[in-house]
């Protein structure tokens, strides 16, 4: 489980460009939930992943996993558990080793690294079986230069690296917002598979509120550093797209046009856009 209490989360505190990016953050995410999380850019998205992570520390407040206080562990000691998959396929592997090595390494994550016997017979055989579940043909490419696969491959062996170990938080920045559609669609959907197989506890960021509906159990949407809708059960079943614009209006309680909001563009657009992080 993942436990938020009373996070505050300040950028440039005390000079002119302050920014306030997480404001008073409780969240409780059971073990096995998957969630989806969207808002606006600069709602803090992306925040709240990296203070699960570790990549930042908390102004004020508590992150517990699992039952653990991990608020001052650092970023390298939480990626034992931990596994994170970033927007950017260049991101979460070495392009200049192969397929085998970024398993490998992958497999050690969170680990004292020296000097290793070599890949065996019998680890070969295991990366062989987890690469042939994407359906991708990569079982048959273990000795190939991950820089030779296309982005779409490149993402589904970065998300098998990140839960190789079955990681007690999965984390999801945007990562199928850099594909074309059609790899986008192939990522999601072995994303839930993994997720579902392995009961996973996952926070997955994306601007796609389409998406955001289809995959995982709950949906939070956020906006300037709040949690201001939290939806599962039945509720989120029944949701179209529409109902979350309206929801989000209704909650935001204003009247600004809705082609101005980049959240409401992206719900209807494909994620070959490009939509900037938050």
């Amino acid at each position: 489980m993942i436990e938020l209490q009373g996070i505050q989360k300040y950028f440039n505190r005390g000079e002119p460009h302050e920014v306030h990016a997480l404001r008073n953050i409780n969240l409780q995410i059971a073990h096995g939930e998957f969630v989806t999380v969207i808002g606006s850019n600069g709602a803090g998205k992306s925040t709240i992943l990296n203070i699960i992570a570790g990549v930042y520390a908390p102004d004020d407040g508590k992150v517990e996993i699992d039952g653990r206080d991990v608020t001052r562990l650092p970023e390298y000691r939480r990626a034992a558990f931990v596994g994170r998959v970033f927007q950017n396929p260049l991101d979460g592997t070495a392009g200049s080793m192969t397929v085998e090595q970024n398993l490998a390494l992958a497999l050690r994550r969170g680990e004292r690294r020296g000097l290793q016997r070599g890949v065996g017979r019998q680890r070969r055989n295991q990366f062989r079986e987890a690469l042939a579940s994407l359906g991708l043909g990569l079982e048959d490419r273990l000795d190939a230069r991950v820089r030779l696969l296309s982005g779409g491959q490149r993402q589904a062996l970065t998300l098998l690296m990140a839960t190789l170990r079955r990681p007690d938080v999965l984390l999801l920045d945007e990562h199928t917002a850099a594909l074309d559609p059609g790899a986008a669609a192939k990522v999601a959907e072995l994303t839930a598979t993994i997720v579902e197989r392995d009961r996973l506890t996952t926070l997955m960021v994306t601007h796609n509120m389409q998406q955001a509906l289809a995959l995982g159990t709950r949906t939070l949407m956020m906006h300037q550093g709040q949690i201001i809708l939290d939806i599962s059960g039945p509720e989120r079943r029944n949701l179209t797209v529409q109902d979350l614009i309206a929801r989000f209006a209704a909650v935001r309680k204003d009247k600004e046009v809705i082609a101005d909001d980049e959240l409401l563009l992206t719900g209807a657009t494909s994620e070959n856009q490009h939509p900037p992080t938050t």
